[in-house]
Order: C-alpha cells, then sequence, then structure tokens
C-alpha cells in the first residue's frame, strides 16, 4: 500500500537494515521523523523485530524490501519499490557490505566476485537509480556511503573488502562532483570498530583500548553522524569521507601491545 502523497516527511532508504551498523542508522532515523524504506538479504527475523520495535518507540510504519543487491536488477527493483510506495527519496544510506579477512592466495574467484558486488558494485547501482528518482522530482536529496577506517588503513587480508571500500570512497568525490549541479550532496561515513549484534562482543574491551577515545563505536553513533550530515546544518558538505572511528586511525594511536588485547586487527580477529 503506497503512502499518501499528503505526506511531506523525508523518506531514507538504508540497505542492510536488519542487524548491526544499519539497524542503529534505521532507529535514529526513525527518531529523527524520516519515512523509511529498509531492505533485507536473509535476516527475515531480524528485520520484522527491527520493524516492529520502530513501530512500537517511534510510531513508524517502515517498507521493509527482502533483496540480493549483488544482483543489478534487484537493486534498482528496491530503488523503484521504495520510491513508489512513499512517492519521494529523499536519503539513500549504502550500508549493506561485508566481507572476510583472508589473504589473497587463499581467496578464490567466488568470493572476490562476492565482495566486490555487495562492497562497491551494488552501491554504486543504487546511487545510479535513486540520483535519476530524486532529479526526476526535482529533490536536492543527500547520497551516504557507509565505508570504512578498513578503506583508509591497509591491513593483512584485506586486499578486497578494504580495497573496495577505498574505491567507495574516490568514487564517492567524483559523483559529488556530478550531482552537485542537482542540489545533490554525496558523502561517506567511515566507522571504525564498532559493536553491533550484541553489546556484550567479546571485542568490545581489547579493542576498546586500543582506540583513543578508549571505547568502541556503536551503531547510534553512525545514525548520528548520518543524521547530521544529511541534515541542513551540513549543508555545505560534500564529496568528504567523514570518520566516525574514535580516532582509532590517526597517526600516532596509542597500541595496547599486552598479550591480553593482541596486537592489531588481526590478531583481535583470530
Amino acid at each position: 500500500m503506497t503512502q499518501s502523497p499528503q505526506d511531506h516527511r523525508k523518506v531514507a532508504l538504508v540497505t542492510g537494515a536488519a542487524i548491526g551498523i544499519g539497524r542503529g542508522i534505521a532507529k535514529v532515523l526513525a527518531q529523527k521523523g524520516y519515512r523509511l524504506a529498509l531492505t533485507y538479504h536473509s535476516d527475515e527475523e531480524d528485520m520484522e523485530t527491527v520493524a516492529q520495535e520502530l513501530a512500537h518507540i517511534y510510531g513508524a510504519d517502515p517498507f521493509t524490501i527482502q533483496s540480493d543487491l549483488t544482483r543489478q536488477d534487484e537493486v534498482e527493483s528496491t530503488i523503484r519499490q521504495a520510491v513508489e510506495h512513499f512517492g519521494r527519496l529523499d536519503l539513500l544510506v549504502n550500508n549493506s557490505g561485508g566481507g572476510t579477512m583472508k589473504p589473497l592466495i587463499e581467496l578464490d574467484r567466488e568470493q572476490m566476485n562476492q565482495m566486490i558486488d555487495l562492497d562497491y558494485r551494488a552501491p554504486i547501482l543504487a546511487t545510479r537509480y535513486a540520483a535519476q528518482a530524486m532529479i526526476e522530482r526535482n529533490i536536492q536529496g543527500n547520497i551516504i556511503y557507509i565505508t570504512s577506517s578498513r578503506g583508509e588503513r591497509a591491513y593483512p587480508g584485506d586486499s578486497i573488502y578494504g580495497g573496495m571500500k577505498a574505491a567507495l570512497i574516490r568514487s564517492c568525490a567524483s559523483i559529488a562532483l556530478e550531482l552537485a549541479p542537482h542540489g545533490i550532496r554525496v558523502n561517506c561515513i567511515a566507522p571504525g570498530a564498532t559493536v553491533n549484534r550484541l553489546e556484550q562482543d567479546p571485542l568490545k574491551e581489547p579493542l576498546g583500548k586500543k582506540i583513543p577515545l578508549g571505547r568502541m563505536g556503536t551503531p547510534a553513533d553512525i545514525g548520528e553522524a548520518i543524521a547530521w550530515i544529511a541534515s541542513d546544518e551540513a549543508s555545505y558538505i560534500t564529496g568528504i569521507n567523514l570518520r566516525v572511528d574514535g580516532g582509532l586511525i590517526l597517526p600516532g594511536m596509542p597500541e595496547d601491545v599486552s598479550e591480553e588485547a593482541g596486537y592489531g586487527w588481526g590478531k583481535v580477529y583470530d
């Protein structure tokens, strides 16, 4: 059922919103009054839980879309469904992504293609279709990529995932230039180490010791950054990669080298 064209509240589409950072983004945007289209791949039960939470806490009525964003036709369909349902699109948050930390010589072609499709091709295609929808409706909207500190800092075993995040950062700058004449702003938000599914994440304490601000990030931290950069308060900002990482990759970052804390991402993720 499509929503009334008389409802002029802004509409945000968040990909990969069933768990982790995407879930946190959805909660913050619901709190800010956005109408929401939320995508998920296979986490239907988690998506239903998120939708119920948003309805109960914020009175939201999210439109959920099951999609495989590694398929071009489903990327296009996702944007089309969201626009048809709400009649507009003001904010696209390209959050879906994922990958494994594995040495290049141990990656097979299928694993590489999966990461390239999900972490780069899908958000770029989503941007194409979302931008077209905004331009056709004369909407001066926002497009945001969730990148990563791993797009700027190299780690062993991270050649593909980190490489795709770096590619997004670079593409963001070009796309920002292309869409600026239409009043559409394009930016990246780069999380660092973030607690995702569980508050009692086993990495929370040891990895928090490695971060200058003394803790891991939360999905809400990322959501608040997105809400701000998409707001009128940030209306003169486009083409940037905003780190939301507690100083994780600053040069000279303090490093806890104790055996208990491990050393570096590779050690912690073993």
